[in-house]
């Protein structure tokens, strides 16, 4: 690595965030949203805070993605209001809802990376479709993120040349390039060893930390939420519980029991998140 330049990333990334204040607030309230006859969320009301990992759990077909995409402006509520940074996307016209989908960075289930071009042109890609910068800035501009997720010399290689741990990490990249605000994850654990889920978590927990970026991501990894997780909210039958991990596993709600019943420890004490650096081994 080239001494200063992840760090130099990482400082415009905060230096970002703090001229913004607390961006990257979400707000979810009253929600009703319906997939054809299907009632997904009836009254849902949820808060996700700025600069902190929060961590999305339920079932299958609970509504964990679809909540990501009505955040991300990608679907509109049928009533009630998703607010990011106190404004409202369901009223936001085609000009404001690209604003605010340029503000947001979105990490897939399964990397979605563009398999017939290289990783270094997956994570470019952002950077020439959405800002006017010279080839040399951007080139620059995607070592200091392949480096800030510690992915390199990987500049030639196709996604398909790439480990699981390895994907995740280019599209971590492809994801922060834009430098955004809000960081939304779909299960990134997706088909990951017990290894590499810990290595994954750690490097998110570390991209909050060094960029400041709130991360919202879903899962069923509930040891994985134990210990990286600010703030959890568990959906189920159409509506959230929300809390630390700690106040979440004292709920008497049996749903919500059953989530944290694999947890060994009575406390809730979060074990350690292991550092960033071992993510590159």
């Amino acid at each position: 690595m080239v001494p200063g330049r992840a760090d130099d990333y990482c400082s415009a990334a905060m230096a970002e965030r703090e001229a913004g204040g607390d961006r990257g607030a979400v707000d979810v309230v009253h929600l009703r949203f319906r997939r054809g006859a299907r009632v997904v969320f009836s009254d849902l009301s949820c808060h996700f805070p700025p600069g902190r990992v929060s961590v999305v759990l339920g079932g299958s077909g609970s509504g964990k993605s679809t909540l990501l995409r009505l955040v991300a402006g990608l679907e509109r509520p049928d009533a009630g209001e998703v607010r990011v940074d106190g404004a409202a996307t369901g009223a936001m016209d085609a000009a404001a809802l690209r604003r605010h989908r340029r503000s947001i960075g979105m990490m897939f289930q399964h990397g979605a990376l563009l398999n017939s071009i290289s990783v270094f042109d997956n994570v470019a890609l952002p950077l020439r479709e959405h800002t006017r910068m010279s080839e040399a800035e951007i080139a620059a501009e995607v070592h200091r993120i392949l480096e800030a997720v510690d992915l390199e010399a990987v500049d030639d290689l196709l996604p398909g040349q790439l480990s699981g741990g390895m994907t995740k990490r280019a599209a971590l990249a492809r994801a922060l390039v834009l430098r955004p605000a809000l960081l939304l994850c779909d299960e990134p654990f997706s088909g990951l060893d017990p290894a590499t889920v810990r290595l994954v978590e750690a490097l998110l927990v570390r991209t909050n930390r060094r960029f400041g970026v709130t991360v919202v991501l879903t899962s069923h990894h509930v040891a994985s939420t134990a210990r990286s997780a600010d703030h959890v909210v568990v959906l189920c039958d159409g509506r959230a519980l929300e809390g630390s991990t700690a106040e979440l596993r004292r709920s008497p709600e049996p749903r919500v029991q059953e989530f944290f019943a694999e947890l060994a420890d009575p406390t809730g004490a979060q074990p350690a998140v292991p550092p960033v650096a071992e993510a590159s081994r």
